[in-house]
């Protein structure tokens, strides 16, 4: 029996971090690809995609990256996206398609678009996935097993490009969605960017607390506390794009948690024993939506085991395209 072929030929990254290093690891591992070119900025980490194997070839340069490659995904900090699309535009191969990773994608678009030649083909992505480790030693193959990938293409993309890229991802194990990029931005702004950015104040405030130690915030972290700190403990330099990138959407967001807070602390202060019972019963039912729908499981999340790839659909190589 012989097996399908490979959805792209060459694969194209830009950027090894935690999410380029999964996506080759997990395009190597389901045949998705013929070869794996990456790039990187950094020498050292460039030097350590070579030791860990993740790729058939790693070179210098984002245009010599690219070179030959139907599939390039940028996977940078977003606010690097706009910059790379102009340095890469002249060596992209006629239909390619061109994607990224980045969290927020209105403003990846608005700097990407201007800089994509005729004939090749830009669908935006965002993969729902991710831990608070970065560099190529933090990917894993089984990253985005049921979680969601959601591209955010311009009305007149093309559907096979489009339709290719999503067959891509549903190979990695991801569940693949489409929505306008605006959309997308303020989805992310309370599901991802806000809950991020209650983090890094809640652990920033603990740090800074001068009638508590530092030695008895790490001592006497209870779950939820240390639960923010992994949170907080995220990409610096991607997190510091995504609120600039973001900032209308997230302001936004920002707005409406603050009414909400004031809201709750009205309700502390009062000993509005109901109120809070009400909203701690709401938000528990999110929880365990959440869970109904496996975005999650309710084991804690230390050392939590991941599911392994599924088979490869192959749909797009079945009907012959």
């Amino acid at each position: 029996m012989m097996s399908d072929p490979p959805i792209f030929n060459r694969l194209a990254l830009i950027g090894v971090g935690l999410i380029g290093s999964s996506i080759a690891r997990a395009a190597r591992a389901q045949g998705v690809v013929r070869s794996i070119v990456v790039t990187a900025r950094s020498v050292a980490t460039r030097a350590r995609v070579t030791e860990l194997g993740l790729a058939d070839q790693v070179v210098d340069t984002s245009t010599a990256a690219v070179a030959g490659a139907d599939l390039v995904i940028l996977c940078t900090p977003v606010g690097q996206c706009g910059r790379i699309a102009a340095e890469i535009a002249p060596h992209l191969a006629a239909g390619a398609v061109l994607s990224d990773v980045g969290s927020v994608k209105a403003a990846v678009v608005a700097d990407v678009t201007p800089h994509v030649p005729a004939g090749v083909h830009f669908v935006p992505a965002h993969p729902v996935a991710g831990t608070e480790r970065s560099g190529p030693d933090a990917g894993f193959a089984e990253l985005f097993i049921n979680r969601w990938c959601i591209l955010t293409p311009a009305e007149r993309a093309d559907p096979t490009a489009v339709k290719k890229l999503a067959e891509f991802w549903t190979a990695l194990g991801a569940n693949v969605e489409t929505m306008s990029a605006e959309h997308h931005d303020l989805v992310l702004a309370i599901t991802s960017h806000v809950p991020h950015l209650i983090a890094y104040t809640i652990v920033g405030t603990a740090a800074e607390l001068g009638q508590v130690t530092r030695s008895e915030v790490l001592k006497f972290s209870a779950g939820g506390f240390r639960d923010f700190t992994r949170i907080a403990a995220s990409d610096p330099t991607m997190w510091r794009d995504v609120f600039l990138a973001n900032k209308d959407a997230v302001l936004e967001m920002l707005g409406t948690f603050s009414e909400d807070l004031s809201q709750l602390t009205r309700a502390i202060r009062r000993g509005d024993g109901d109120a809070l019972f009400e909203l701690f019963t709401r938000t528990r039912a999110i929880r365990q939506g959440i869970l109904s729908i496996g975005q999650d499981s309710d084991a804690p999340d230390f050392g939590r085991s991941h599911d392994r790839l599924p088979p490869v659909p192959r749909p797009y190589a079945a009907e012959g395209e």
